[in-house]
């Protein structure tokens, strides 16, 4: 049965406490942390992707399952249809942002850091990454890397041949391979990496931030028009250690960040006087820190309260 296809004319909507009801809403249960995950690492946004996950309960809610061989694939596709049409949307909304557009960061359940795969694909890092692909080219890579979902079902999801499909897939790989970290650093150098800023943050130490920070460190912070931001991604460790510190001596206040995973990974929530002010999340190579990626605008902190579940299985 083709996805796009409505219910015929006439066939009532199945009620509540009917089987068919009952079996949908079983299998939309079962697979719904494998639907966010897809639409969140297709939309960076945790707010869309639950709004995509309502279309696609929705959508599933009018299907035929006497017809649907394999109900995951036909969930996933579903939620690929609906994450490209809203990826589109976003991209306009993109354009308006004030400031660096960063993706909105979750605090993971622990067996999220636990899976290297898992981590890194959710990473604020390889999501930045993902953000310079194309709505299809994000799609396209998305499933096959993340979910290994074969080229026959990706093309069935994006509406293309399998053929336009491999190429899309194989030019996406090149591109992300290019700008994606060298080596895979292991949870306990990012974690020692980020002790360090976290005690230079805390002291207001210069230096410290200086030996931490690789010379080729990008600071990108995101405010989003709400929350006082750099403009631009600052590259280099004196201009970005520099803006931390000027920036938390001008305010007299009273700083603490707490350790924590966001998106799998080694993350800071920074409090100032006792209040939420925003999440660090860092990229690491050769014990330093490559990558800040500080997220202030407070309609993306609403996701590091509880633990949001995530998972490609």
């Amino acid at each position: 049965m083709n996805e796009r296809s409505e219910p015929t004319a006439g066939t009532a909507e199945p009620l509540p406490g009917d089987g068919q009801m009952d079996s949908a809403t079983e299998a939309f249960v079962t697979h719904r942390n494998l639907l966010f995950t897809v639409a969140y690492e297709m939309l960076g946004s945790a707010a869309d992707a639950e709004d995509v996950l309502q279309e696609t309960w929705l959508r599933w809610m009018k299907v035929d399952l006497a017809q649907v061989q394999d109900q995951r694939a036909y969930l996933v596709r579903i939620t690929t249809r609906r994450s490209l049409d809203r990826l589109r949307t976003l991209r306009r909304r993109k354009e308006a942002y004030v400031g660096p557009w960063l993706p909105e960061p979750l605090l993971t359940t622990p067996d999220v850091a636990e899976n290297v795969e898992l981590a890194e694909s959710v990473s604020m890092a390889l999501m930045l990454i993902l953000e310079t692909l194309s709505p299809t080219e994000r799609a396209v890579f998305v499933l096959r890397e993340a979910f290994e979902v074969s080229y026959d079902e990706i093309a069935t999801a994006v509406s293309k041949s399998p053929a336009t499909v491999r190429q899309i897939a194989h030019r996406a790989r090149l591109h992300v391979q290019a700008r994606r970290p060298r080596e895979v650093v292991s949870p306990g150098q990012a974690r020692a990496a980020l002790e360090s800023l976290r005690r230079a943050l805390e002291t207001r130490d210069l230096q410290g931030l200086l030996d931490v920070l690789a010379p080729e460190v990008v600071l990108i912070s995101d405010g989003g028009g709400v929350k006082q931001a750099a403009p631009r991604p600052i590259t280099g460790a004196e201009k970005a250690a520099r803006f931390i510190v000027g920036g938390l001596g001008k305010a007299q206040v009273a700083l603490t960040s707490d350790p924590t995973v966001v998106n799998g990974n080694p993350a800071l929530v920074l409090r100032v006087d006792g209040e939420i002010d925003g999440v660090i999340a860092i990229q690491v190579q050769d014990a330093r820190i490559t990558g800040l990626y500080y997220v202030r605008n407070p309609q993306k902190l609403t996701r590091i309260a509880s633990e949001t579940p995530l998972t490609h299985r």
